[in-house]
């Protein structure tokens, strides 16, 4: 009876001490959640920002991005053409010189339960920063600096295939981009030569101006005048170009900076455009060491053919995901997507994110009359 009860209200029976009781666990829905997207994914990111949390229950205000306001707008009124009932989903948008004001306001409202946000990992701070202040839990989807290890044993061409890929999908402005290529020495050369190679033959141009490319403009010009002071910075202490070069305001070539070490801002700043870096290891322990090496602990990835290998190396790099022989760049619906360190906490997808935007109930149903200690 307990069983077939707690399915009907989506919960699961728990053992009890209590003679002729049940006992059983119910999720419910929150409240409101306050959700926050970016530009850099305006479309899907937006979309599981205001789904999940409506499928679990609960209604969203939705603050767009100051940068892609209009596609942001369009998604929610899509959803109410296609029928959500008045208030399930609201949205806000505000000039970037009063973010602050409004995000402290909507954090601290007493019927915002709890918060969402994707982004940097500044902003990300100071969102849960406030969220603490007011005991409200959040989910922190934040940046990134996602490691590409490729060991000794690695199959060269598929391992450039994916570093092509993960580095270079939308100018490298995704969380999750291959921004560290870590390559054991043995096969360091041979690597960077194929890499850099396939770099170059990416276009680049404006598809806005017809252009057909693969690398188009990043999303402000002061983002190329960002990159080329790293670059600078890295040239200046070793650091060599295999490909690419600095960019013309928003627009630059895919770039790789090979002989990149600690000393170097690159190294472990995020860079969010079409520009990645080749870090040398010594051996498999100096590739895990350096792959650990950074404050953030998005996604990763692992090349080898040994796969026992590889797996060992992919479960001692600390990020929230890590793919054995694929790309850094990786997200599916049914799977647990998120980060640890400085890229935040919490799960968005798979039956992870029912947690984030549900509260545990805890229910029994006892005999009305019993014993009780006094």
């Amino acid at each position: 009876e307990a069983a077939s009860l707690a399915t009907q209200i989506q919960g699961e029976t728990i053992p009890t001490d209590k003679p002729g009781a049940l006992s059983m666990t119910v999720r419910q829905p929150v409240g409101v959640i306050l959700s926050i997207a970016p530009w850099n994914g305006p479309v899907v990111l937006a979309a599981r920002a205001i789904a999940y949390p409506i499928v679990c229950g609960n209604t969203v205000v939705f603050r767009a991005s100051e940068t892609s306001p209009k596609t942001h707008a369009l998604i929610v009124e899509a959803l109410v053409e296609a029928g959500l009932p008045p208030g399930v989903v609201n949205i806000i948008t505000n000039a970037p010189q009063d973010a602050p004001e409004v995000i402290d306001a909507l954090i601290s409202h007493k019927s915002v339960r709890r918060i969402n946000f994707t982004g940097s990992t500044r902003v990300g701070r100071i969102i849960a920063e406030k969220a603490g202040r007011h005991l409200k839990r959040c989910l922190l989807e934040l940046g990134g600096k996602s490691p590409l290890v490729v060991l000794d044993d690695a199959d060269i061409d598929e391992a450039v295939k994916a570093a092509v890929f993960g580095s270079f999908l939308y100018q490298g402005q995704i969380c999750m981009s291959t921004e560290r290529i870590i390559v054991d020495e043995r096969v360091a050369d041979e690597f960077v030569a194929k890499f850099a190679a396939r770099a170059r033959e990416l276009p680049v141009g404006d598809p806005a101006k017809g252009a057909a490319c693969v690398i188009g403009p990043m999303i402000v010009p002061a983002s190329g005048d960002r990159l080329n002071r790293m670059i600078d910075d890295a040239v200046s202490k070793g650091g060599r170009l295999a490909a690419g070069g600095h960019a013309d305001g928003a627009q630059m070539p895919a770039t790789i900076v090979d002989h990149v070490t600690p000393e170097m801002r690159i190294y472990d700043e995020e860079t969010f455009g079409p520009i990645t870096t080749v870090v040398r290891a010594k051996n498999t322990e100096d590739a895990v060491h350096i792959a650990n090496d950074t404050a953030y602990g998005l996604s990763s990835g692992v090349f080898g053919r040994d796969v026992t290998r590889a797996l060992s190396v992919a479960m001692r790099i600390n990020t929230g995901s890590c793919h054995i022989n694929g790309a850094t760049v990786q997200n599916e619906a049914q799977a647990p997507y998120g980060g640890t360190k400085d890229s935040g906490y919490g799960r968005f997808d798979g039956r992870a994110v029912i947690d984030e935007f549900t509260e545990v109930k805890w229910i029994t149903i006892e005999p009305s009359q019993q014993q009780y200690p006094f």
